[in-house]
């Protein structure tokens, strides 16, 4: 029931909703497959038409295009062949860059230089392939600037040494001839590069070889100046002689010294030595017996000496002779020293003459060999130039020859001809893109056109987006577009089967919607129900009056048309009112006197909106219904208010917070997520009893939900036929059956 005055608008708490909700971000919502696979079925006509259009564009464009040919010579490049008959262009193998060659040589075939002169040939730039040049101002200009020809296609097969040179053209024919001068152009070019290439080296070594004769001269000159003046013929072996007896000299001075040095110590042993040491030094058989004899003299000496006195005659004799030993002896070692010194004086004279003839040697050979590396340097460099000379002749010989030798390593393998199938229009490859693309496209501008859509669909979305849930989902009937009048017109249709059922399943939505609302709450039924959408035109009136007509089967309804901005209530039930709520508002008159009461609906009781009210007045909508409520208590159970808009109006917000419930109805196809984003939000913030979503002519246009309506209207076509009832009394019937 209405609240009281007390709580409104400053009252402490409205009712406590009876559905728990919460609002969610539309944004993070994703549609299922299911929803994609819907939605190209249900433009599978549309794009059919626009492929079906498309192909037939394509197929009729194709037909009227002209015939081109194609015709296509190829070019073997042997990169194994020499590239000249003599010298070392003979025997050289080029590098196995064939990669980088070849693709060098498709850009070579394409360049100016080959195609100009077919091109003049076959003026070409008056071709309509082409230029399509007709004035000579034009050609001129076109001659002027690099050539590139539209219709030539020029590839390097991968993994061969081939390029295929292909020309296209309306006339086989010369289709044909330009591919094959174009080829012939290619060769002559390599072969004038080539040629150019060997004359200009020709010629610059022709330059070159003046001064490298001359310098040969002068270096010849100053070589054989220099030997003259070193009086020699080969230095080198002049150089070869003195090392070779340097060598010897200083072999034969060393052992000089050492033999000086031997001499000199046995020299100095006999000098400084006495007997004794005279004997170690002295060799041969004469000196060992002497000295052996004095041995023993000694030796018997001795003894005598210790058996007898010196004045022993034996004692005289033996001294006597141990004496002449001894200056026997002595004169051995006179003889010896004199011997030792002569040798060792010899020896020193030895080793003094052979390091004056050492010292002189290594001085000649020191002074030849420093005048030895100038006469190398000046040898080296005469042989270089005269060397230098030699190869740069023969090398003008060889440049010579090999510029006019023209090889066969680029050559024609086969040759174009004339083609008797045309390559363009590729019909079937035109008419299969046109199906390819225009199947894409059309797709593609479906999904973007969908995803643009932010209106509500079916239950799903919108309980997946919003979290609110959807307690009616009402079919689309299709003659509700020609805005007939629903009771009089609409529910009337008798000789339309399909009409039939759609009035049928819509009967059923809206018998689902009203025990939703009545079973909102058990403990606290509804008396008050306010029924409002975001938007005008999205169905609020007549889903209002058909859930009073369904709820006045069993209980007394009254349905109030509050809109009083654009009342459409009567025109619904084709009345003629004599005044309504604006007469209530305007002239304090009793609402009871306007209730009108249909004689096919005893308990259904209808409060027109009557001729409308100022907007200043409009604030006492509120009141006033709910002074209303307060006295239709006792005789209706159920008050449905058809209230304005929400979003732009601000009597729905004043009787939004006096009723038991809200009911929002929403298009599907029609109200925008944003909207019911903000009607919703702002009935949060007012924390009114939202009952939930009424989602109104749902259809397959606009949803895939639509197919229990579909199967529902497939049960009943198995039912018989009801029978034929006047227009009001079958809207009734049919509303109220069950």
């Amino acid at each position: 029931m209405f609240v009281s005055e007390k709580q409104l608008p400053n009252g402490s708490s409205p009712a406590v909703p009876t559905v728990q909700w919460t609002l969610l971000d539309p944004d993070d919502y994703g549609l299922p497959l299911a929803h994609y696979v819907w939605l190209l079925r249900r433009y599978a006509q549309w794009i059919a038409l626009v492929v079906i259009t498309s192909v037939l564009v394509a197929l009729l464009v194709s037909l009227r295009l002209p015939r081109i040919y194609e015709s296509t010579v190829v070019i073997d490049v042997d990169r194994n062949l020499p590239t000249g008959v003599v010298g070392e262009a003979a025997t050289v193998v080029p590098a196995q860059d064939i990669n980088q060659f070849l693709t060098t040589q498709v850009k070579l075939v394409q360049s100016d230089s080959v195609l100009r002169p077919v091109v003049q040939e076959f003026d070409l730039l008056r071709r309509p392939e082409e230029y399509g040049a007709t004035d000579r101002e034009t050609i001129q200009r076109i001659l002027g600037s690099p050539i590139k020809l539209r219709q030539l296609k020029v590839k390097h097969p991968p993994n061969t040494f081939l390029i295929e040179i292909s020309y296209r053209s309306t006339d086989p024919e010369l289709a044909a001839q330009v591919a094959n001068a174009i080829a012939q152009s290619y060769l002559q070019r390599t072969y004038e590069m080539r040629y150019r290439a060997a004359e200009g080296l020709a010629r610059y070594m022709e330059k070159q070889i003046e001064e490298l004769r001359a310098k040969m001269e002068r270096s010849s000159n100053a070589l054989a100046a220099y030997e003259k003046e070193l009086g020699i013929i080969d230095s080198e072996q002049r150089t070869g002689m003195l090392a070779a007896r340097l060598l010897e000299l200083n072999t034969a001075y060393t052992r000089a010294q050492a033999e000086r040095i031997q001499k000199e110590a046995a020299y100095e042993a006999i000098r400084q030595g006495g007997i004794d040491a005279l004997a170690s030094m002295l060799g041969g058989a004469p000196y060992q017996r002497l000295w052996e004899t004095y041995n023993e003299a000694r030796k018997r000496f001795a003894e005598i000496r210790a058996h007898f006195g010196p004045n022993h005659p034996e004692y005289k004799i033996s001294e006597s002779q141990l004496a002449e030993l001894e200056r026997q002896l002595e004169e051995a070692r006179q003889q010896a020293l004199h011997n030792a010194e002569v040798a060792y004086r010899q020896a020193l004279e030895q080793e003094r003459r052979l390091g004056e003839t050492l010292r002189e040697t290594k001085a000649e050979f020191d002074r030849l060999n420093a005048r030895s590396f100038e006469y190398q340097t000046l040898k080296r460099e005469a042989e270089g130039d005269k060397q230098l000379y030699d190869e740069l002749m023969r090398r003008i010989k060889e440049a010579t020859i090999n510029a006019s030798f023209q090889n066969a390593a680029v050559r024609i393998a086969d040759p174009a001809r004339p083609a008797n199938r045309p390559v363009l229009p590729n019909i079937p490859l035109n008419v299969g893109l046109a199906f390819l693309i225009s199947a894409l496209v059309a797709v593609g501008v479906v999904l973007v056109w969908d995803r643009l859509d932010n209106s509500v669909r079916d239950p799903e979305q919108v309980m997946a987006t919003l979290g609110v849930p959807v307690i009616g989902s009402l079919p689309e009937v299709r003659s509700w577009h020609s805005r007939l009048p629903v009771i009089t017109a609409t529910w009337a249709v008798s000789d339309n089967g399909n009409a039939e059922h759609a009035v049928r399943a819509y009967r059923e939505a809206i018998r689902t919607l009203r025990n939703s609302v009545l079973l909102a709450n058990l403990d606290s039924p509804l008396r008050t129900l306010l029924v409002t959408s975001p938007a005008p035109s999205e169905g609020k009136s007549t889903v209002a009056a058909y859930l009073a007509l369904a709820h006045a089967r069993h209980h007394r309804t009254l349905l109030v048309d509050a809109d009083l901005r654009r009342p459409t209530l009567h025109k619904r039930f084709s009345l003629e009112p004599r005044g309504g709520l604006s007469d209530v508002l305007v002239d304090g008159k009793p609402w009871q006197q306007f209730v009108i009461h249909l004689e096919e609906e005893p308990k259904l009781g209808i409060l027109p909106a009557g001729s409308g009210v100022p907007s200043d007045l409009t604030d006492l909508l509120g009141r006033e219904l709910l002074r209303i409520g307060r006295e239709a208590a006792s005789s209706y159970e159920l008050i449905i208010i058809d209230a304005p808009p929400l979003l732009g109006f601000a009597e729905p917000l004043l009787l939004a917070v006096n009723v038991d419930g809200v009911l929002v109805v929403a298009r599907a196809g029609q109200t925008t997520l944003k909207s019911m984003v903000a009607v919703l939000r702002m009935l949060e913030r007012l924390r009114v009893n939202l009952i939930g979503i009424a989602l109104n002519e749902t259809s397959e246009r606009v949803s895939d939900s639509y197919r229990y309506y579909r199967y529902y209207q497939r049960y009943y076509r198995t039912s018989s036929e009801p029978k034929q009832l006047g227009p009001s009394q079958q809207a009734g019937s049919e509303i109220q059956e069950g």
